[in-house]
């Protein structure tokens, strides 16, 4: 013995070297495979490489190109259009705001629908779980250029493009948190004499709300740099600024855009993750607090 550890001689490691061998090493099929695949992925990279023409020459021309535009960005100045800029950065905050906020209040009934432990009949289920697929399936940007034609130029496009992804994004996250939950405490609530609904409300709710609000809070941070891109396309904001910006080489604003964008999500970001902890830690107590208050209840009723 040594340091609590239990010494084994070379006769004991070669028994069960033979009694396990690939415990210790693959074995020839194995080892056969896996360089059948590491050549297969490197062959598919250099394929993928030579369709796109990725030449060295292209990637030193286009990252001397890069070094100069990325020169010009310093230093960073507004120009004459700092509060323009400012005004159409709340537009961003608000587009990624109202998006969320909309399919977060839709996806709500959404994700208790799309619950194999709530909805328990698969010909229901099925076709809502599917629309949650196809509605993320296609990106925020797809929607917008989709809603700019419907709706015109500005911020309501951005608003939509972002609400159609996320209802479908959250509507799964939020299904997935309901088919997670500890049934103990549904079960303990419905041993009171609650019907379906208080079930839901008082043994399943208190337990995914606070995931719910975690996500939420989340995809409004995502959305935030989302909500830059679709201005790009029409739906208003920053983006339209910065796309202005470079089309007319004016690269000393773009810095300062870029600059301003990298500072607001970041100020996002934090405040993100404080409210998400906060909420997080809350439920946490929240689902103690209850799981010992249906315990009592169910050792009244027995």
């Amino acid at each position: 013995m040594k340091g609590g550890a239990r010494c084994i001689d070379a006769a004991q490691l070669a028994v069960l070297r033979e009694r396990y061998p690939r415990a210790f090493a693959r074995t020839p099929r194995e080892r056969a495979v896996f360089a059948a695949i590491l050549v297969g992925l490197a062959a598919f990279v250099m394929f993928g490489l030579y369709q796109f023409d990725a030449s060295p020459v292209r990637i030193w021309n286009g990252l001397e190109r890069f070094g100069k535009i990325a020169g010009a960005l310093f230093p960073p100045t507004p120009g004459d259009a700092f509060w323009d800029l400012v005004k159409a950065m709340l537009e961003t905050i608000g587009m990624a705001f109202l998006g969320t906020l909309i399919a977060t209040c839709i996806a709500f009934p959404l994700g208790f629908f799309g619950a194999r432990n709530v909805v328990k009949l698969p010909l229901f289920r099925f076709p809502i779980r599917r629309s949650f697929d196809f509605l993320r399936g296609v990106d925020a940007l797809v929607w917008a250029l989709v809603y700019v034609r419907a709706v015109g130029l500005g911020p309501l496009a951005g608003v939509l493009a972002i609400a159609t992804t996320d209802i479908g994004i959250l509507s799964k996250l939020f299904a997935e948190a309901i088919e997670n939950v500890d049934r103990k405490q549904a079960d303990g609530v419905q041993a009171t004499g609650a019907n379906a609904v208080q079930r839901l409300r008082f043994g399943i709710l208190p337990q995914v709300l606070p995931i719910m609000i975690s996500n939420a809070l989340y995809m409004f941070e995502s959305n935030t740099r989302s909500a830059t891109i679709l201005g790009i396309v029409g739906a208003g904001g920053i983006g339209f600024h910065l796309s202005d910006r470079i089309r007319a080489h004016r690269w000393d604003e773009v810095g300062f855009i870029i600059i301003m964008i990298i500072v607001v999500v970041a100020l996002i970001d934090f405040i993100s993750h404080m409210l998400r902890t906060r909420v997080i830690k809350s439920g946490t107590n929240r689902a103690l607090l209850l799981e010992t208050y249906h315990e009592q209840q169910r050792a009244g009723v027995r």
